[in-house]
């Protein structure tokens, strides 16, 4: 089984278009307004903001937290500044020998994402 989409909120599409943009780094593949639909490619899974979307919690992974916080400083609320919270000792859930780096921000359509980057120890 593979995770094919997530969706989240978005208000304003040009706005959230914008936002996502600059941080991922990508144009999005495509938008549908009506019915208010626009998609992110995240090699493979569907990012899709949609106004009829509820709020989620999504992960996205970033080379560095503190570089990306550093790119976007002026777009994004920082909600909690970057922390280690995890040491990974095994490829479990995620790279041996890294810490797990966490921030997390507040987009332009209010939702709450969180910036996770794998760093050698």
């Amino acid at each position: 089984m593979k995770l094919v989409q997530v969706a989240q909120h978005a208000d304003d599409l040009e706005r959230a278009a914008t936002f996502y943009s600059a941080l991922l780094r990508r144009q999005p593949a495509a938008m549908f307004d009506p019915p208010g639909l626009l998609f992110f490619d995240l090699d493979g899974v569907r990012l899709l903001l949609d106004r009829n979307a509820p709020s989620a919690l999504i992960y996205l992974h970033v080379d560095n937290v503190h570089e990306t916080l550093e790119r976007i400083d002026s777009l994004a609320e920082v909600v909690s500044r970057p922390t280690v919270v995890f040491t990974h000792e095994t490829d479990l859930l995620g790279p041996a020998g890294h810490d797990e780096w966490q921030a997390f921000i507040r987009d332009t359509e209010d939702n709450t994402v969180g910036l996770v980057a794998f760093q050698r120890r």
